[in-house]
């Protein structure tokens, strides 16, 4: 049993639109790459352009499409342990003691989490795209600041909408 599998979680939330965006750019720019590393032989140019030159682009197109597909991974958990959050890349846990509250700026284009020492850690996962299940998820985060964060003595910070 990993240690993932042993914490319950109120909230779990992932963003909508952001992973089927990711999904349909890195198909396009695999096929790009798949494309012109078929057309690169097409005609003589007088370059010297043989297969592992073939491979080579569709092989960056693999790599740029994998880079992409990293936007599919934020998520949010809320539970009695605290605050998971995952952006692109790992995922971080902030006890109740450290979480100060969760704010939406004017301009941003994500939420942010509130620290001590005036830090933040932006929460990729709750963006403006996702319009009312973005404003949900805030409004259950609140919720659930509330019944875990009361025993901190932080207060915790009021939520910006724009």
């Amino acid at each position: 049993m990993s240690a993932d599998t042993a914490v319950e979680w109120d909230l779990i939330y992932r963003p909508r639109r952001m992973p089927r965006i990711a999904i349909a750019a890195a198909a396009v720019v695999l096929a790009i790459h798949i494309v012109f590393a078929a057309l690169l032989t097409i005609s003589d140019t007088g370059v010297n352009i043989g297969g592992s030159d073939q491979l080579g682009l569709a092989l960056i197109g693999v790599v740029e499409a994998a880079a992409i597909l990293l936007f599919t991974q934020p998520r949010l958990r809320v539970g009695p342990s605290g605050v998971a959050v995952r952006n692109l890349v790992g995922e971080r846990l902030f006890g109740w003691d450290r979480v100060r509250g969760m704010t939406y700026p004017d301009k941003g284009f994500s939420a942010r989490l509130l620290l001590p020492d005036d830090e933040h850690v932006p929460v990729l996962a709750v963006q403006a795209a996702d319009a009312d299940r973005a404003v949900s998820a805030m409004n259950s985060f609140r919720e659930l600041a509330e019944r875990y964060g009361s025993d901190s003595g932080g207060e915790m910070g009021p939520v910006e909408q724009s």
